[in-house]
């Protein structure tokens, strides 16, 4: 049990690093127009994600009526969003730029629904993993992991630096996004004798689904529309590449159905 659960511990340092990689990116990055470029790539990993690993495991684990759960979390994000950017300050992150060119300091909502979406596809990720490793197959599950880990993570830290946070706020959130995978892997190894995690996660997969969704299409979609009109075909091909990178990453991996 030691050398799982050592196996375990270095593969979440791996893992916590590639997302920390991933944020390092995004921080680093000094250029408005970029950013928008980051952000299309962000919703094209965003609905990649949700179509090409979520949904699919989704119904792989929790059949048709999983699928009941992607509306909910759509609405569930879009209610949260709503209200809570009302009482923060009534602005939709990135609906406005700053005098610098950059964007202005909004309520700071979208990326925290973004990091609660992404967070809770990472906890069950955590969950694989510690599976993995007790089956003798944790080094294929730590490549799986971080092959999607990072571009995830490069995501969110598009979305929270076009909300204006610092640096710190970035990459203090992106390594709790990391750690998020040995928080899922203690849960394994704590409740496995008693909870039947395949159900539960095909669930909260679908639900985490259905809040990539809303994400893409009302928040990062539309703030590319607006502040990208002087690039528009480069930040077409930012959103085909992260489909078409998640796409690859789901064909590599084995996904259910594919």
């Amino acid at each position: 049990m030691s050398s799982v659960l050592g196996s375990v511990a270095l593969y979440s340092l791996i893992i916590v690093l590639g997302a920390l990689a991933g944020a390092v990116v995004v921080v680093r990055n000094e250029r408005p127009t970029r950013l928008v470029r980051f952000l299309a790539f962000a919703a094209g990993v965003m609905l990649g994600a949700a179509f090409f690993h979520m949904l699919p495991e989704a119904y792989s684990g929790g059949g048709w009526w999983a699928f009941a759960l992607v509306p909910a979390g759509f609405v569930f994000i879009l209610v949260l969003e709503r209200y809570l950017v009302a009482h923060a300050g009534e602005d939709l992150p990135g609906d406005h730029m700053s005098s610098h060119g950059g964007p202005a300091q909004p309520g700071q909502v979208l990326g925290l629904t973004a990091f609660l979406g992404l967070s809770t596809h990472t906890l069950f990720d955590g969950i694989a993993l510690g599976s993995a490793v007790e089956e003798g197959v944790g080094a294929m599950a730590l490549l799986a992991i971080v092959s999607h880990k990072v571009p995830s993570a490069l995501s969110l830290a598009s979305i929270l630096k076009s909300e204006g946070r610092s640096r710190a706020a970035i990459l203090s959130l992106s390594t709790l996004y990391g750690m998020m995978v040995p928080a899922g892997a203690a849960l394994y190894f704590l409740f496995d004798a008693a909870l039947h995690f395949e159900h539960l996660a095909a669930k909260a997969l679908a639900f985490s689904a259905g809040t990539f969704l809303y994400i893409a299409v009302s928040d990062l979609l539309p703030h590319v529309h607006r502040h990208g009109k002087d690039q528009p075909g480069r930040n077409v091909v930012a959103l085909f590449f992260g489909l078409a990178l998640m796409f690859l990453l789901a064909r590599w991996m084995g996904h259910p159905g594919h």
